[in-house]
């Protein structure tokens, strides 16, 4: 193969792995692995705010330096994630909706382990939705979604 087809191919691959990157970490990415775990519940779907998405970005720059897991204590409801390698906006979303089976719907209470960015994730009357995903200077990845209306509200079931 001559350099310019090797040069070629490896463009071609370099803009392939972006490509599959960016997809899978779009705005629509991380509305569809919300409204999936939320449909499964009968809950109604949530739909993305650049208002939102905006803070969440702005609270995401300033978690590069350490990327660590501390809330934004903002007007939001919010969940956090973080990963070493691929943490793509489907894996954190993912990452949250797996703590279901600490959710115990009887009681309305976590049972053993944390479930409650899970009952975020499908917190009824959350309709609005803003995410950011950055790379952190340490080589993690940071992910955080805000929500509005917030949820989580002591004592009332999340659908």
């Amino acid at each position: 193969m001559g350099f310019s087809k090797f040069l070629l191919a490896i463009c071609f691959m370099v803009s392939t792995l972006i490509h599959v990157s960016l997809a899978q970490n779009s705005h629509q990415d991380f509305v569809n692995a919300h409204n999936a775990a939320r449909a499964k519940v009968g809950v109604g779907p949530i739909r993305w705010n650049y208002t939102i998405a905006a803070y969440a970005q702005a609270y995401a720059n300033k978690r590069i330096g350490d990327c660590n897991l501390e809330h934004s204590m903002g007007p939001y409801g919010e969940c956090l994630a973080e990963g070493y390698g691929i943490l793509s906006a489907v894996d954190a979303v993912n990452l949250w909706v797996s703590e279901k089976k600490y959710y115990n719907y009887k009681s309305n209470s976590c049972v053993g382990d944390e479930c409650r960015h899970y009952t975020q994730v499908v917190w009824r009357d959350s309709v609005h939705l803003g995410c950011a995903r950055v790379k952190c200077n340490n080589g993690w990845l940071f992910v955080t979604c805000n929500y509005d209306p917030p949820g989580n509200y002591e004592g009332e079931r999340p659908y």
